[in-house]
């Protein structure tokens, strides 16, 4: 028995390291594909310019990044602008549509939410050095071709799942669940239409299909993409109140 548990032990560590070398080889021809580690690790910033649709709903938007972990992005509907920036240590957004026009501190599931999407280079380049771990779950097929299903969970404990195109290792899918005003929402995005920008493949459309909440699909279309733009540091920063009007005598 004592023999057979050795054998038990010996052969989960053999799998679980012929696994985490099969998610690093992936890892690698998916940073190739995308353009190389080397081009991929001199991004310093991106801007990108594009049109999100919602039920019947259109909005144009501009969103900005900058190492290390800095966002912004500005969607224009019927005249308003929303704005959610993260600063790298704080997150803060204007929400005109409710009648407010001072900058909020973000809390909670948002400031999860684009503390995740602040990472530039997304949670598979140096994934162990963020603290995140990756299990390569096995083949299966996304609008009919295999991918290879990768397993991330970060590391502030959400779990995500990430497709890679089994012939040109670029992502095709990613699905994960998050929370918004409480209610869980299962989030499945579709990525297509590659284009090179600056050496780089980029997915210009992702259809995202929501479960929960009004259950409506979104699609986001990238119009512009560009790499190492001139961005001010003081865009991501929360802007002060606007002071309140002096009443008349």
């Amino acid at each position: 028995m004592r023999r057979l548990s050795f054998l038990m032990s010996a052969f989960l560590l053999f799998t679980a390291a012929v696994s985490a070398q099969a998610v690093d080889e992936l890892i690698a021809k998916t940073a190739a594909a995308r353009g190389g580690l080397a081009k991929l690790r001199a991004v310093q910033s991106v801007r990108l310019t594009g049109n999100f649709e919602s039920g019947g709903m259109q909005a144009g938007f501009v969103e900005v990044a900058k190492r290390p972990n800095q966002l912004r992005r500005d969607i224009t509907i019927q005249g308003m602008t929303l704005i959610q920036a993260y600063d790298g240590h704080s997150g803060w957004q204007i929400v005109p549509f409710t009648g407010k026009t001072d900058p909020e501190v973000m809390t909670g599931d948002d400031l999860k939410s684009i503390q995740e999407e602040a990472d530039t280079d997304g949670p598979l380049l140096d994934y162990k050095l963020k603290g995140n771990k990756i299990e390569l779950v096995g083949k299966e097929k996304v609008a009919g071709r295999d991918a290879y299903n990768l397993k991330v969970t970060l590391s502030n404990g959400t779990v995500r799942n990430i497709f890679l195109d089994a012939e040109t290792f670029l992502t095709t899918k990613t699905s994960g669940k998050a929370t918004r005003g409480g209610m869980e929402l299962s989030i499945e995005s579709s990525l297509s239409d590659y284009r090179e920008a600056n050496g780089i493949m980029v997915p210009f459309t992702v259809q995202v299909q929501v479960q929960g909440g009004d259950g409506q699909s979104q699609k986001i279309t990238f119009e512009k993409v560009e790499f190492n733009v001139p961005v001010d540091d003081a865009v991501f920063i929360m802007p002060a109140a606007k002071p309140a009007p002096t009443p008349k005598p």
